[in-house]
């Protein structure tokens, strides 16, 4: 389609927006869950340590933190938290613990109770109830600026911070502090599975991600599909009917926007047919109007002494066989017969003459409108042939035509079938054996914006220095055989006068084999 291309079609940029959108909000997705999902992650395990700690110290002020109760309830608040706890006395005795190893919290304790900076000279920690025992080193300073902790709260009940286990080497989430019964309780839980939640859960996103993409990507394309297949219809239709095309219809139907549209523009189309097809009449009349002022004198004196030449033979004939039957010339029925038969004759080849000289005189002088209308031509050709099949039958006549198709023009479809017919009624009489056969052929020639339509009927040529003479009212080549098939020489004078009214052409040449007549029509509007 001219003016429409898949780069810009409105499928592609309805289905590149659609795809963008959603390839940003999964990107956006996935850079937010990559920079935030891991703060997040500590925040809620902040959330829960400072839990874990109201509920301690609540329950700690109702019963014996070294009761079996108190214990169950202990490890089952850490369990269902993942967090390892410990509870000390002032003193240092361990109230409770959820490790094996209780020197690790133990240590992690007395590093925040006491000075972290002293306590990073140890690196190992033994002991039990209120003694310990402390193994030194000589790495003071290297293992105070890494494992140096970095407080995220701290308050006059507890602090929490992330630091890493100077005996192990592993980052923790930690909250240490003093319960209301004045007891010390500090609970941790590992960063490292919140870092490795958070890079399987981006891992995850970003395959899954992708994946999604190229499955929406492709859904997104065969629903853009559907829903701009109405769109680029329209957009065909409209097209169509710049090149005054008036046959495109939208075909697609629907009761939404783009169906209400698609059913104004078939409308639209119909009605733009209807009024080009008032102004072409409205313009062939003006034109045929300014022409005829100028042709009307010289029109008249020829045509009226054309007719007094065509109608004294018959005329004379009609007299002179009166006059005979008055005299009773013909005393016996048989000659009775026959003069009353040549007058019969003579008097309908007069009334035929007369026809064809009011059909020819309306044309010329606008006496007969042209309705200009849009019409199948072939099915006009083929009607006219189907009429005279059995004069084709009865001659012997073999007829060609052969049109494929239906070709539609822009004429009046009466006068365009007046003008065949006489075309077609010479051809029949016309029509010699040559090569071993009678034929007569119809064919259109596409000429751009006109449509040449063709009768050939084999024969014998006519007189170079006739065709020029050809259309002239009254014209006869072979006077004797015109007036022998009935022929007033007016006939190819209304096909002259009628093509003349549509602003078209007619012609005539000969062939080696016979003779071919044509006139032409608009196949268009424009």
């Amino acid at each position: 389609m001219k003016g429409f291309n898949i780069k810009n079609s409105i499928r592609t940029e309805f289905a590149f927006i659609f795809i963008m959108v959603m390839v940003l909000t999964i990107g956006g997705y996935w850079i937010i869950n990559t920079v935030f999902l891991q703060k997040y992650y500590i925040n809620d395990r902040q959330e829960r340590l400072i839990g874990a700690y109201d509920l301690v110290d609540e329950m700690a002020g109702k019963a014996d933190l070294r009761s079996e109760e108190f214990r169950q309830s202990f490890y089952k608040l850490c369990s269902a938290s993942n967090l390892s706890a410990a509870i000390v006395t002032p003193g240092l005795d361990t109230v409770i613990s959820t490790t094996g190893d209780d020197y690790i919290l133990l240590g992690r304790l007395f590093d925040h109770i006491f000075d972290a900076e002293d306590s990073f000279e140890f690196y190992g920690i033994t002991g039990s109830g209120n003694g310990f025992r402390w193994r030194g080193g000589n790495n003071k300073e290297k293992l105070k600026n890494i494992y140096e902790p970095v407080v995220l709260y701290k308050d006059n009940r507890y602090e929490i911070c992330t630091s890493a286990d100077p005996r192990i080497g592993i980052e923790y989430l930690e909250l240490w502090g003093n319960l209301s019964n004045g007891d010390i309780i500090i609970f941790r839980t590992a960063l490292s599975s919140i870092r490795e939640s958070a890079g399987v859960s981006n891992r995850f996103l970003g395959q899954v991600g992708f994946l999604m993409i190229i499955l929406s990507a492709f859904i997104i394309w065969m629903v853009a599909g559907r829903i701009t297949k109405p769109i680029e219809e329209l957009a065909a239709l409209s097209v169509r009917m710049s090149a005054l095309d008036f046959d495109a219809r939208y075909e697609s139907g629907g009761k939404n926007e783009i169906g209400i549209l698609g059913e104004h523009m078939n409308e639209l189309s119909s009605t733009l047919e209807k009024t080009i097809s008032e102004l072409k009449t409205s313009n062939n009349e003006l034109k045929r109007d300014i022409e005829k002022k100028e042709k009307q004198d010289s029109m008249r004196r020829e045509f009226l002494s054309n007719v007094a030449h065509e109608l004294k033979t018959p005329i004379a004939l009609i007299s002179g066989y009166a006059e005979g039957l008055k005299d009773n010339v013909a005393d016996d029925e048989e000659s009775r017969e026959y003069y009353l038969g040549v007058i019969l004759d003579e008097a309908e080849r007069m009334n035929k003459l007369v026809k064809n000289l009011m059909t020819l005189n309306e044309l010329e002088y606008g006496g007969e409108r042209i309705s200009l209308e849009r019409f199948d031509i072939t099915a006009l050709v083929k009607g006219c042939l189907l009429a005279s099949e059995l004069l084709f039958r009865q001659q012997g006549i073999r007829v060609e035509f052969n049109p494929g198709r239906s070709v539609f023009v822009w004429a009046d479809e009466f006068m365009t079938e007046e003008v065949f017919n006489n075309y077609l009624s010479n051809a029949i009489h016309y029509c010699t054996d040559k090569n071993g056969e009678k034929r007569i052929e119809v064919w259109f020639e596409e000429r751009g914006s006109i449509l040449r339509v063709s009768v050939f009927n084999t024969g014998e040529p006519i007189p170079e220095e006739s065709l020029p003479r050809l259309f002239d009212k009254f014209y006869k080549v072979d006077k004797a055989r015109t007036r022998e098939y009935g022929g007033s020489g007016v006939g190819l004078s209304i096909v002259k006068a009628v093509m003349d009214s549509l602003n078209r052409e007619c012609g005539v040449e000969n062939r080696d084999d016979g003779v071919v007549f044509w006139f032409e029509l608009d196949r268009n509007a424009s």
